[in-house]
């Protein structure tokens, strides 16, 4: 490298080190600077001879995550020095842990290996489970030991996309369904709301970029209006809170990108179609007693100035989040009629949102409850339960991190914060794991209910127990936390083990008599086949009888097929069209309408059902176990899960020609009922676009009809294009893709 630019660098490190300490959230003393610099300078010496594929001097990495951490999330000195050298060990054999807990001390050490676990994962003994969720997996049994691991790691990520530009396409699309599948939802959950909200937007626009520019455009076109609504607002209410002596900013919050793509997707709504796009915050200045009394006043005097709507009021002052949120949202009518979300905040509430876990750390009372330490403690168990499907695993804990929350009551009156959706069963596993093993039944509000009923805020729970009771497998449907499910499960896996023991014992006597040899190597074909993530799994449905003589002859005789390899090689096409059960068609290779790979090579696939793709649309090929390649849309509801979990079975896939075959589309209506509505719908589909129906079906109910039209298209364009006339017709409110 040049002389020049190499004094460049030394600058541009010089203003990095500078702004670091300028811009962090604690307080640094002279022993927390003197920490940072000597990890600063090991960091340096460390990275020295790398580079990242953008051509960037590496040590840039560590150093704009350090800076994440300061800054936007909050932490002290030792997240920060922890977060210049969290790459050194796992990039460079010179650097041990020994040596970094010789340099450093035990706390970053513990740290610092943490984050090394993280990207290393040894594979052996994992057949056909996914190997990103079991890195997953790996990932969050760190919250055990330390929080911070997986908070540098969420700023670790957010650098990483923040520069994604650079990397291969393929690894874009990877990482961004990566972020969306499981490093969002932890930021959520940590409480990190800023930091949440720009890793899906990142995610969005990697995943589907035509959707993220065009709403962040219009988002930039509607930025002058949002101001202008937003100076109204205060102009109405300022003269008030002055004159209550309260002192208070106020100012718009937009709505991410993702959130409002979701908002779109989920009601089938257009952009212009979503009425709190941005919400008012009103953020004042209180003592911590006065918190409460001040935050009921802006209440009241916003609710005296605009109709509130009563069924959107959210109270998170008298009971917070499990990530410690407080605020109080109301929904009112604001100024030119619109709908618009408030938000009541004090100065510290405001910072905890914010920053999350260190602000709340930063002003945590030494009577409060931890309740992110709770919510990680209650996870513990299911976190080291060995046994459960990585992926099931993920899934289950995603649940976790994303749930809404309800507050319940017990007999004596404690509040009980439980997932939107829970049962009284998940209540009184969190009551106590002995409690749940034995209930009996439930009352809510003094009233016996089932097990399974849903419960709702303000419920009083009362858990009837039995020492006669135990769990049975219809208990797995009633529960919905992980919680109780992994402690069902581990009891009714005591009983399956015997089951299993027996199974085992009839399956090498089976396959005696079929001359295979019972080994490692069959029951793991033997799982693969019956789709089973354990071995105890194999021999428990074997021991019950449900994998029976004909089953295993009929597995030997389709012994061989490695569908794991179809991809990687040249696959006979088969001439024909035939329809399955389901009466959807299986396109083959006869009509050139999908290429595979940088090779354009023509494979044998399946549509999935899904998403139902069709020519023009954006697809990716999906490696099946049993099934071969199995066609998605980019945008399919399963997408950030596959292409997450299972990366390597992810094939490219474009259509190249669709001219000559049809496919089926259904579209769905939503509108008032009017005389000559199904008419002047069949004459837009049959004269103007010259598509042929293959089924119509509306409903009508008070005025309202709902309809739902199949149709056989040649391409996304015209399914598109017939979607857009439709939506000018005179009575249709809503009409959809499904």
């Amino acid at each position: 490298m040049p002389v020049q630019d190499i004094e460049i660098e030394k600058k541009a490190l010089a203003k990095e080190y500078k702004d670091l300490l300028r811009i962090s959230y604690q307080s640094l003393n002279k022993e927390d600077k003197k920490l940072i610099r000597k990890a600063f300078d090991y960091a340096v010496d460390a990275h020295q001879h790398q580079r990242r594929k953008s051509g960037e001097a590496y040590i840039f990495h560590p150093i704009s995550v350090a800076k994440i951490v300061a800054s936007e999330i909050g932490l002290d000195a030792i997240s920060i020095a922890s977060a210049l050298i969290h790459d050194v060990v796992e990039d460079n054999s010179d650097h041990s842990l020994e040596k970094i807990e010789k340099e450093f001390g035990k706390n970053i050490s513990k740290i610092v290996d943490g984050l090394t676990k993280i990207g290393k994962l040894n594979t052996k003994g994992y057949s056909d489970v996914s190997i990103q969720a079991e890195n997953y997996r790996k990932m969050l049994l760190t919250l055990n030991d330390d929080v911070r691991v997986i908070i540098i790691k969420i700023a670790d990520r957010l650098h990483n996309m923040q520069t994604l530009s650079s990397m291969p396409y393929e690894k874009q699309i990877q990482k961004a369904s990566e972020t969306l599948y499981i490093y969002a939802p932890l930021a959520h959950r940590i409480g990190l709301y800023n930091i949440k909200n720009e890793l899906e937007d990142l995610g969005l626009k990697y995943t589907d970029p035509e959707t993220y520019d065009e709403i962040s455009k219009k988002l930039i076109e509607s930025k002058k209006d949002q101001d202008e609504y937003i100076d109204k607002f205060n102009s109405i209410i300022n003269s008030t809170l002055t004159k209550e002596k309260l002192k208070y900013s106020i100012k718009g919050r937009t709505k991410s990108i993702f959130s409002i793509k979701n908002k779109m997707t989920r009601q089938g709504i257009s952009f212009e179609e979503v009425y709190d796009k941005f919400a008012v915050r009103i953020v004042y200045k209180s003592k911590p007693e006065n918190e409460k009394f001040i935050a009921w006043k802006i209440y009241s005097i916003v609710t005296d100035n605009f109709t509130p709507n009563p069924t959107r009021l959210r109270d998170w002052i008298s009971a917070p989040k499990s990530t410690g949120y407080e605020a109080l949202h109301i929904t009112v009518v604001g100024p030119k009629s619109r709908w618009v979300e408030v938000q009541i905040r004090s100065e510290r509430m405001d910072e905890i949102a914010e920053k999350g876990y260190a602000a709340h750390y930063k002003y945590k009372q030494k009577d409060s409850n931890d309740n992110l330490d709770t919510w990680i403690n209650k996870l513990q168990e299911a976190l080291e339960n060995p046994e459960t499907n990585a992926v099931d695993f993920v899934e289950q804990f995603k649940l976790n991190l994303y749930s809404k929350e309800i507050f319940v009551f017990t007999p004596s009156g404690d509040l009980k914060s439980l997932p939107k959706g829970a049962t009284p069963l998940d209540f009184a596993f969190a009551i106590h794991t002995e409690v749940g093993l034995k209930t009996r039944g439930a009352k809510v509000n003094g009233k016996l209910v089932p097990l399974n009923r849903k419960l709702s805020s303000g419920d009083r729970v009362e858990i009837l127990t039995s020492e006669k009771i135990k769990p049975n497998s219809n208990w797995l449907d009633y529960a919905t936390t992980a919680r109780a499910k992994s402690k069902i499960k581990a009891t009714l896996n005591e009983e399956k083990k015997l089951l299993a023991d027996e199974g085992k014992e009839i399956l090498k006597r089976k396959l005696k008599h079929l001359k295979i040899n019972f080994n490692d190597s069959i029951i793991l074909e033997l799982q693969k086949y019956f789709k089973l993530s354990t071995s105890q799994d194999l021999f428990y449905r074997v021991g019950i009888n449900t994998i029976d003589n004909e089953k295993l002859k009929k597995f030997i005789s389709n012994r061989g097929n490695k569908i794991l390899n179809y991809f990687k090689k040249k696959i006979s096409r088969k001439k024909e069209v035939r329809i399955d059960e389901n009466n959807q068609q299986e396109i083959t290779s006869k009509y050139d309408s999908l290429v595979f790979g940088n090779d354009e090579e023509k494979l044998d696939y399946k549509l999935a059902a899904c998403c139902n793709p069709i020519p023009g649309d954006k697809v990716f090929g999906f490696v099946t176990i049993n099934d071969g390649i199995k066609i998605h849309k980019k945008n399919c509801p399963n997408s950030v899960s596959l292409q997450s979990n299972y990366d390597y079975r992810i094939i490219k896939a474009k259509w190249i020609d669709s001219s000559q075959e049809e496919f089926t589309v259904n579209i769905e209506v939503l509108g008032i009922d009017k005389m000559g509505l199904v008419n002047n719908i069949t004459k837009v589909i049959s004269e103007n676009m010259n598509i042929n129906m293959k089924r119509l079906n509306f409903e009508s109910d008070s005025g309202i009809f709902k309809g739902n039209i199949i149709l056989s298209v040649k391409s996304n364009k015209e399914a598109n294009k017939l979607i857009q006339k439709l939506k000018i017709l005179n009575g249709i409110d809503k009409i959809k893709r499904k």
